[in-house]
C-alpha cells in the first residue's frame, strides 16, 4: 500500500539535477548543460522541459518592482530509462536571446554612454538574476521532479 502511494507521489522516485557551467557568455547565444537522473527504483522519464528565466528587479524598499521573463525553453520528448541506483546523464543545448532594457541599449551605443548607463542602473538599483529550471515527467507519478539552478550571464 505505502509502496504504491510513494511511487505515485514520486517519493524514492527519479531525481533530476542540472549540471551547468558557472558562467555563460551572451555572445555564444546558447547554454550547454547536462541533466543528471538517478532513482532508487527503475523508472522511465517521458519528457523534460528546460527553461531560462530572467528575474529583473529595480527600485528600493516599498517601491521595488520585480518582473520575470522567460528567455528560452526547450522540450526534450524522449523515453529515458533510469535504472535503479545508476546515474543517467543527458546533454542539452538551450539557445537564448537576452532582452535589453532601454538603458542597456543606450549604453551599448558607445563607450561614453556606457558609463552613464551604468550610473543610471546603479541609481535605480536595477539588476538581473538568471536561473535555469528543469522539470521532468515520469511515467506513473503525479508529482514531477524538478531542479532550479542560477547562472551568471556575461
Amino acid at each position: 500500500m505505502f509502496g504504491k502511494v510513494k511511487k505515485w507521489l514520486g517519493i524514492e522516485g527519479v531525481k533530476v539535477e542540472l549540471v551547468l557551467p558557472e558562467t555563460v557568455y551572451e555572445i555564444a547565444g546558447e547554454l550547454e548543460g547536462k541533466l543528471r537522473f538517478h532513482t532508487m527504483h527503475t523508472q522511465t522519464v517521458t519528457s523534460v522541459k528546460v527553461k531560462l528565466v530572467e528575474r529583473y528587479s529595480r527600485g528600493r524598499g516599498d517601491s521595488k518592482l520585480i518582473d520575470e521573463y522567460q528567455l528560452a525553453e526547450i522540450d526534450l520528448v524522449q523515453d529515458i530509462e533510469v535504472p535503479a541506483d545508476e546515474i543517467v546523464e543527458i546533454d542539452f543545448t538551450l539557445p537564448f536571446t537576452l532582452v535589453k532594457s532601454e538603458i542597456e541599449e543606450f549604453g551599448n551605443k558607445n563607450i561614453l554612454f556606457r558609463g552613464l548607463a551604468k550610473a543610471a542602473k546603479l541609481s535605480r538599483n536595477a539588476q538581473s538574476v538568471y536561473r535555469v529550471e528543469a522539470e521532468a515527467q515520469v511515467r506513473g507519478t503525479a508529482l514531477a521532479p524538478f531542479d532550479v539552478c542560477e547562472v551568471k550571464i556575461k
